[in-house]
């Protein structure tokens, strides 16, 4: 039976601005919650409006950190998908986005 390891290795991620992402890997105490992972980070990383993730599920004060897991600090979202979606969509026009893009010459509208 392996004994049980006293650290754990945590990767850290952060997105401080857009197309730009900071990793870096954390040793920790077995047994560390995401709380007090925060609270060694000091009062000057922790903004207003964000979050923390584990592999992209939200994660919750107490939930313990495990060996090799990818912590996410996520940012807000500086607009809605569904308008920048609905934005991107308007400005390529219905005719060449989408489903009828690469349409069949003299085929009928929406096959």
């Amino acid at each position: 039976m392996a004994a049980e390891s006293t650290t754990i290795s945590v990767l850290v991620c952060h997105s401080p601005a857009p197309r730009q992402v900071v990793e870096r890997w954390h040793t920790l105490p077995a047994g560390t919650t995401v709380a007090q992972w925060l609270e060694g980070q000091g009062p000057d990383t922790v903004h207003a409006g964000e979050g923390l993730a584990i592999w992209g599920k939200p994660a919750r004060p107490e939930q313990l950190l495990r060996d090799q897991d990818r912590l996410e600090w996520l940012r807000p979202l500086t607009v809605d998908p569904k308008v920048a979606r609905r934005e991107r969509f308007k400005g390529q026009g219905a005719k060449t986005a989408g489903l009828f893009a690469s349409r069949r010459p003299g085929a009928k509208p929406g096959y």
